[in-house]
């Protein structure tokens, strides 16, 4: 083509802007997803549980890990407990999730485990920065439910855990110690005795406000328990209701923005990521079943956070590495983890965008998202079968 015409020249200088937009445009996107580095904490299977915390009070945000803490920055590893090792083709470890908080108010972090399902659930009190073990209390003798929650019931500003007990089959929420110094957890029943959802193994626990009247409400797959006004009243009323397969934690949220709460669900042990839309009755919901994902299973840990800064929940989740020594459905496939990104259409309906992050890694019983190296930027922790691993976020290079 010649320059010469003038006409052909500016033609050809449009042409050309518009390809520089567009570029521009491209690469903008490009720009807004998220990377990952991966870093190996831990090489070996101690744990399926983790949580973070300053635990040395320097500052930096430490991670801890069944029967260790691994110190910022370099990741030292010290004993929490006295360590054990489990082959991952056969064995379970006695640590199934982690989290902490400063139980006894003492100024220094404090570690929770939840072990095996129905087995006892201890919390570890920091010895203040002494190179020994730490010393075990018991919180119940008896954890069931796959995906025990922590989190504040009583909207006291400290938080606290729900689980079920197989002696009785029933649900109750343990309020943590009130009282500086103090060592014992408050058990406190939130159904009667026999309630679904509290047998070992059960599958399927979440947090949120059902009902929107305030107050967040303990879900599990075969409906709701309403949180009373004192929640410490005996039954909780329980709404019945078909909120799918056997699932790891839930969330509630309103997906579709019309008003009403939704829950989200995803498989433990199979294929399947679900929303279930509300029919809009806040007191007896009733609810519609739609596949976000099904491109791999076991979905045992899931983390309801907002990745990207757009203002919308996003899910972080992965398939758990060997939950059943390999013979669930996929258990042979690789060890994904993705984050799942929502956005929300003119009709405001929800869609999502599977971003696969790491196919070596999954997830453990939960996942940690947080901005552990306190940079700005989300980063995703697991402990499972395959060790402790930080996948730290980072800005894409231009």
């Amino acid at each position: 083509m010649s320059l010469c015409n003038p006409l052909m020249t500016i033609l050809f200088l449009l042409l050309l802007c518009l390809w520089q937009v567009s570029c521009q445009t491209v690469i903008g996107a490009d720009t807004q997803q998220l990377s990952f580095y991966k870093q190996i904490i831990h090489p070996k299977f101690i744990s399926e549980g983790v949580a973070t915390g300053d635990v040395n009070r320097d500052g930096l945000t430490d991670i801890m890990a069944g029967a260790y803490w691994f110190e910022a920055p370099d990741w030292k590893p010290h004993e929490i407990q006295h360590p054990l090792e489990f082959d991952y083709t056969s064995e379970w470890s006695n640590s199934f999730l982690n989290f902490s908080m400063d139980v006894d108010q003492d100024g220094w972090i404090d570690q929770i485990v939840i072990g095996f399902p129905g087995q006892e659930a201890f919390w570890y009190r920091n010895p203040q920065g002494k190179d020994e073990h730490w010393p075990q209390f018991l919180i119940d003798s008896s954890a069931c439910n796959e995906s025990p929650m922590m989190v504040d019931i009583d909207d006291d500003g400290r938080n606290d855990l729900v689980f079920g007990n197989e002696s009785d089959n029933t649900m109750y929420w343990f309020r943590s110690p009130a009282t500086p110094g103090e060592t014992s957890w408050e058990k406190i029943a939130i159904s009667d005795t026999g309630a679904a959802g509290t047998n070992r193994f059960s599958h399927g626990l979440g947090f949120g406000d059902v009902n929107r009247d305030g107050r967040n409400d303990i879900i599990i797959r075969h409906g709701w328990w309403e949180a009373p006004v004192n929640r410490r009243d005996v039954p909780w009323k329980f709404h019945q209701g078909d909120l799918g397969e056997p699932s790891s934690q839930m969330y509630a949220y309103d997906f579709d923005a019309d008003g009403d709460m939704d829950i989200i669900s995803a498989s433990a042990h199979a294929y399947g990521i679900w929303w279930y839309e509300s029919n809009g009755n806040a007191n007896d919901p009733s609810f519609k079943t739609h596949l976000i994902d099904s491109s791999f299973s076991q979905t045992h840990g899931v983390a309801f956070v907002d990745m990207n800064g757009d203002q919308l929940p996003d899910l972080v989740t992965g398939k758990r590495f060997f939950a059943h020594n390999g013979k669930d459905p996929g258990g042979l496939e690789p060890a994904v983890l993705s984050w799942i990104e929502m956005s929300r259409g003119q009709d405001q309906k929800p869609s999502w965008i599977l971003h696969q992050i790491d196919n070596d890694s999954g997830a453990g019983l939960h996942v940690v998202v947080e901005d552990i190296d306190k940079d700005g930027i989300l980063d995703i922790l697991n402990a499972n079968k395959k060790g402790v691993i930080v996948f730290w976020g980072r800005i894409p290079e231009e």
